[in-house]
């Protein structure tokens, strides 16, 4: 039986987008233009809903919290696709019962991937519950609880996300297009610092300050160890602007 998916967005061209593809994987798949429209559906036809979040009247947030107040569908997981990128929104959508939160803009292949890593999850969720996973081994759905327990912990930091780049925060590693990217302490907290503050330029004092703390670093430290990460970046490389006079920035929508 084909998974059947709610996607929720006030935009209808990005709506068309999401359920094309995701017909292209075999889902089933109902629009709603808000959490109106979303909320007059028989939502426990569906196994799992793509909620934006900053929508007219009622958000994402809010439909999310009447759909964990539903005993029909308070099981049903849940994605946020957000152009809301900062932590405290992220968590606050996570410890609303969320599953995943992916941040706009995202590529086709991630929410595709994301969308099968958590339906796979509810699924081996819904067996250990029902007692029908005699076959599965033991351990697979303790790790599901074990994982869903640490993304409701207030502790939990959630991922830094542009396009394919990913930093993850808990584990403290960085990917692109899923692959491993090797970096020091050092280039870490840089990569971080700047996923953190898009679309501003900021001094070498400003990062010194934030990445180096109460260690002394010349400018030329500062700079050598942004070369080598924009190396590892690969072709994101050149999303970290040199601004003459001023110092670095994060630029987006690189060309």
């Amino acid at each position: 039986m084909r998974s059947r998916i709610l996607v929720i967005d006030d935009e209808e061209a990005l709506c068309e987008i999401i359920k094309f593809n995701l017909e292209k994987e075999g889902y089933e798949v109902d629009m709603a233009l808000s959490a109106e429209e979303a909320l007059t559906k028989d939502l426990t036809r569906y196994d799992l809903f793509i909620v934006d979040i900053m929508m007219d009247k009622l958000s994402g947030f809010d439909f999310a919290r009447i759909a964990k107040e539903n005993q029909d569908v308070e099981e049903t997981p849940i994605i946020f696709c957000s152009a809301l990128v900062g932590e405290d929104d992220k968590v606050f959508g996570l410890n609303l019962g969320a599953d995943d939160y992916i941040t706009k803009p995202f590529t086709v292949s991630e929410v595709l991937a994301r969308v099968r890593a958590v339906l796979r999850r509810s699924s081996m969720m819904s067996m250990s519950r029902r007692g029908s996973g005699e076959n599965t081994p033991a351990v697979i759905p303790a790790k599901v609880e074990e994982e869903k327990k640490e993304t409701m912990h207030p502790n939990f930091e959630p991922d830094l996300v542009y396009k394919t780049l990913r930093l993850n925060q808990n584990t403290k590693e960085c990917t692109i297009d899923d692959n491993h990217v090797d970096l020091t302490k050092t280039e870490y907290d840089l990569l971080r610092f700047f996923l953190l503050h898009r679309g501003r330029v900021y001094s070498r004092s400003e990062i010194k300050k934030d990445v180096w703390s109460t260690t002394v670093v010349s400018d030329r430290t500062i700079d050598a160890n942004i070369t080598r990460l924009r190396r590892k970046m690969g072709i994101y490389g050149g999303c970290i602007e040199t601004r003459t006079g001023f110092g670095y920035s994060f630029k987006e929508n690189l060309g």
